[in-house]
């Protein structure tokens, strides 16, 4: 089949190398534009990467709506396209163009968790489960009818990195697999009483104090990492915390309970954490034991 494949993040690279291996044309990949990233030097999206690496012709619109875009697209001359973690809005002039339709990989079990970030949803609200959903897309946000699904446990200290990766490669295969039985498929419309959004992530997101339950924490930092990560008060400034587990023990917040081998731990409003792995600003991620004046309390 011909397709044009749009994403950007390194969620979408093992779909695009999927479709390679099953024997689909890749038209055309559409990615976002590189980026400034660390200092300031401009950043390729992973899928370019990837896309590069398979030899393929990529296309970087700032605007995936504007006429010069579509047209492009068009020229492109897709049987279907797909979507796969790609950061823009599709314009209803691209959903209707090809006649297999558009389809998106979407990493939660739809209705649950639409949006930009359901991955760090589900760690974050303590689902048991999650997994990825094919659908094909309409206008709505994540709102299409279901072409297929599979989920799969969330690991009780799994963090979003870790998820990630695992999800995007049960999305690649789900999304080899339903396009192998397209013909035979039949679209099951969302229901509507069980969806959530999951909203897009900003780094103030991740500005806690230690007034916040042990448990909100602990499924914060895992749901956070590696962006947009939590961050705690430490002697008049912040830490930033990339790696702890629950205490047992309970005190005023932000009181130090005890430390030990690689670990300093610090009551909460309900319940304590114990930091594992912190970054002061400036400075390399250590050891939770090694903050300075950890009996001063934070």
């Amino acid at each position: 089949m011909r397709i044009v494949f749009l994403g950007s993040a390194a969620f979408a690279a093992p779909s695009l190398r999927a479709l390679i291996e099953v024997g689909h044309e890749i038209a055309l990949v559409v990615t976002q534009p590189d980026r400034p990233g660390n200092r300031r030097r401009l950043t390729p999206p992973p899928l370019k990467l990837a896309a590069s690496e398979l030899g393929l012709e990529v296309f970087q619109p700032e605007r995936i709506a504007s006429d010069q875009s579509q047209e492009r697209l068009v020229a492109a001359g897709p049987e279907l396209i797909v979507v796969v973690a790609y950061g823009q809005i599709i314009p209803r002039r691209l959903l209707d163009l090809p006649p297999r339709g558009v389809i998106n990989v979407h990493a939660s079990l739809l209705p649950r968790h639409r949006g930009a970030a359901p991955i760090a949803a589900a760690i974050r609200e303590g689902d048991q489960k999650t997994g990825v959903t094919i659908m094909q897309m309409d206008q709505a946000l994540d709102h299409g009818p279901v072409l297929a699904s599979r989920e799969i446990e969330i690991g009780p200290v799994e963090d979003a990195a870790g998820l990630t990766s695992r999800l995007a490669l049960l999305g690649a295969a789900l999304l080899a697999e339903t396009l192998s039985q397209l013909d035979r498929l039949r679209p099951v419309a969302q229901d509507e009483s069980l969806a959530t959004v999951a909203t897009k992530l900003h780094r103030q997101d991740g500005e806690f104090d230690w007034n916040v339950g042990a448990v909100t924490l602990d499924r914060t930092v895992r749901a956070f990492r590696p962006w947009p990560g939590v961050t705690l008060p430490w002697r008049g400034g912040r830490i930033k915390v990339l790696r702890g587990h629950l205490g047992d023990g309970q005190g005023e917040p932000g009181a130090v309970l005890g430390s030990g081998q690689g670990w300093v731990e610090v009551a909460c409003g309900e319940g304590s954490y114990k930091l594992l792995e912190v970054q002061v600003p400036g400075r390399r991620p250590m050891p939770g034991d090694e903050l300075t004046g950890a009996d001063e309390g934070f």
